[in-house]
């Protein structure tokens, strides 16, 4: 997504507020948390994101966080600070590391369209962590490096089409594993989390290394290895031996690259000295594995809510379902699914100069958090709240929710995600081929239901959903 800018402010040219510019007296200054209010930040904002897992969710932590309403209490408290304080930004610091909570959406406008400078992505935990199995990746990266890295993913994932030149290829595979998965569901009854994120898995590794990678769930598991490392940040274990085992797989399948495959675009695409073209993989697997939370818990929406499901199996079942098709409802879907449940609940971007704030400045060095599941729930500019809408991602709306500052599914700016289209393809297609033929009712989760709002967590690890015919 591409917000335009808002700001009265040039793109990286911060300014200091002037007193005299206040009428009536001198500018305002920006609020200064007391220590109470900063545990209270930490324990309710911080710790159930770290808990839940940053860069690998953890199955425990997730039903802690569901069973305790963990992040409901992080909405709240960011709804009370911003009622007490003001739209911010909130300085805060945590362990001797200058933080500002971002409460305002054209604040959060303003931090992703200035990306990277002067709010920098790469943070030094970010680096950390995702350095353990990406580190050329284009979040990690600065200055000219970063600038030809994300032109080169642009250009394989080809970031503004709907739709992928490998569309065609794309379908097919998505519904093929599709009717592998149904069959088993059909047998026990039940469609549980286990056996969709190996049909999950499957499809992926197709889609981006070709289908000699279907079964080789071993690059998975190093995968998810090296990302449970990575959840440490700064204080885990480097596991360099590891890493080089899982990205030399990686590298294989680009050496010797399948058609129709994104393995084969990385290979066909030319690109400077640098760049390390298959080293940019790792993070659409890892990418994809969130587009697969998405997915199943816009299943769970759909399950529950009859007026979208309805809605959701007529688009399924018009048109030719073996050619590649838009489908902006189910798109709306996975995009409300990830608006209720970010997959990122904290982006967070450095400041690599002092930047001026209608209250006063923070210097360098400050760390904005925006926190989304507040700015998509609960801010004033965020008008569903906790309802499944997902008509407000559609055409005749569509426009006027990506415009709207609050809402930051796929991040946004210039280092938002490149692969947006893409994932929003491949979900959608998947979630067409799941509704075909068959409705869905939920075994588990008695709190997610049409009557009531939404909850604040879903633990996408427990899920278990009902076949019956369509």
């Amino acid at each position: 997504m591409r917000p335009t800018q808002s700001s009265t402010e040039a793109p990286g040219k911060p300014s200091t507020p002037n007193p005299a510019d206040t009428p009536g007296g001198p500018a305002e200054t920006l609020p200064t948390l007391g220590a109470r209010e900063a545990a209270g930040v930490v324990g309710d904002v911080l710790l159930p994101v770290l808990a839940g897992g940053v860069i690998v969710r953890r199955p425990r932590a997730m039903s802690l966080v569901e069973r305790t309403g963990w992040d409901r209490r992080g909405v709240e408290r960011v709804r009370a600070l911003r009622e007490r304080h003001g739209p911010g930004p909130l300085p805060l610091t945590v362990r001797g590391r200058s933080y500002a909570m971002v409460l305002d959406p054209q604040d959060a406008r303003r931090v992703l369209l200035e990306t990277p400078e002067p709010f920098s992505p790469a943070t030094p935990e970010k680096r950390s962590s995702l350095a353990q199995f990406q580190p050329h990746g284009v979040l990690i990266s600065g200055g000219a490096e970063r600038t030809r890295r994300r032109e080169f993913v642009e250009q394989v994932l080809e970031t503004p089409r709907p739709l992928h030149d490998t569309a065609g290829r794309l379908t097919g595979v998505v519904r093929e594993e599709a009717a592998l998965l149904l069959e088993g569901a059909e047998r026990s009854g039940q469609l549980l989390w286990e056996e969709f994120d190996a049909a999950w898995w499957r499809t992926v590794r197709r889609i981006v290394l070709g289908d000699a990678a279907r079964d080789d769930a071993t690059l998975t598991a190093q995968l998810g290895a090296l990302r449970s490392a990575a959840n440490w940040s700064l204080a885990g274990p480097r596991r360099r031996r590891l890493r080089s085992a899982f990205l030399s797989r990686v590298r294989s399948y680009v050496a010797h690259p399948e058609p129709g495959s994104l393995a084969e675009h990385v290979a066909r695409t030319p690109a400077p000295t640098g760049t390390d073209r298959a080293g940019q993989i790792p993070h659409w697997l890892f990418a994809y594995d969130a587009a697969g939370m998405a997915t199943v818990r816009a299943l769970a929406l759909l399950a529950t809510h009859p007026q979208p499901a309805a809605r959701a199996y007529e688009e399924a079942t018009t048109g030719d379902p073996d050619t590649p098709r838009e489908l902006p409802f189910l798109r709306g879907c996975a995009l409300e699914s990830v608006r209720l449940w970010p997959t990122t609940p904290l982006i967070l971007r450095e400041s690599t100069a002092e930047t001026g704030w209608k209250g006063g400045t923070l210097p360098a060095g400050t760390v904005f958090a925006l926190y989304t599941p507040y700015l998509h729930r609960a801010e004033p500019a965020a008008p569903y709240g906790d309802a499944f809408a997902p008509q407000q991602w559609t055409e005749e709306t569509g426009r006027k929710a990506r415009a709207n500052p609050a809402l930051m599914p796929f991040s946004s700016g210039p280092a938002g995600c490149p692969g947006e289209n893409l994932v929003l393809f491949t979900v959608s297609t998947l979630l067409a081929a799941l509704l075909e033929r068959h409705a869905y009712s939920l075994a588990s989760h008695p709190q997610l239901r049409a009557s009531v709002p939404v909850p604040a967590t879903l633990d996408h690890f427990s899920l278990r959903l009902r076949l019956d015919p369509a």
